[in-house]
């Protein structure tokens, strides 16, 4: 790469991480470009020339943010309920809070409903690869209660009503979730 496309790079890379950022403080697809490049160390023109619009921009760093997500949510050294949990509850434990804020908006705000939509998708998908040995062999109408039953116990809800709601520790609440999911997994 030239310098001037690594240039160009990294100021995508830092406007996209100052609009995760933005839209993480106050949740609402109503962001300020100004306070984005404020934070990104450019200007508004910058990023109405890299990206075209508002709209575009939210599109990206949420393609962005998803990313990175499902960077952090790799299902490919899961081989326990344990190891399972382990990384849902880190995520959680970072996450959760903010995903909460989110979803309250969610019916307030209804451009937020795309950004929700795309996250149920990857907890859906994540929940149906790490847990893919108990769902193989299951007939399809079993297979699709259980991803359900798997995507219910593993929610940010539940992750909420156990460490928030019920104050348990970080531990507790992720030997709760393993406790609930044990008797429907079929471990690899």
């Amino acid at each position: 790469m030239t310098n001037r496309a690594i240039s160009a790079a990294e100021t995508t890379h830092r406007i996209l991480s100052s609009t995760v950022h933005e839209f993480w403080d106050s949740p609402t697809p109503d962001l300020r470009l100004e306070a984005i490049a404020l934070r990104a160390k450019v200007t508004v023109q910058t990023i109405l020339r890299q990206f075209g619009s508002k709209d575009n921009l939210l599109i990206e760093a949420t393609k962005f943010e998803s990313g990175r997500i499902e960077a952090t949510r790799n299902t490919e050294n899961i081989d326990s309920v344990e190891a399972a949990m382990d990384q849902l509850v880190t995520h959680y434990e970072v996450m959760g809070d903010r995903l909460l804020r989110m979803l309250a908006e969610e019916y307030r705000l209804p451009a937020l409903s795309q950004i929700v939509d795309s996250g149920r998708k990857l907890h859906r998908r994540w929940c149906r690869n790490a847990f893919a040995t108990t769902l193989n062999v299951l007939p399809i109408a079993k297979r699709r209660i259980r991803l359900a039953q798997l995507v219910a116990i593993c929610d940010v809800y539940t992750w909420k009503l156990l460490r928030r709601d019920s104050a348990l520790s970080r531990v507790a609440t992720q030997k709760a979730l393993i406790e609930m999911l044990k008797p429907l997994i079929k471990e690899k």
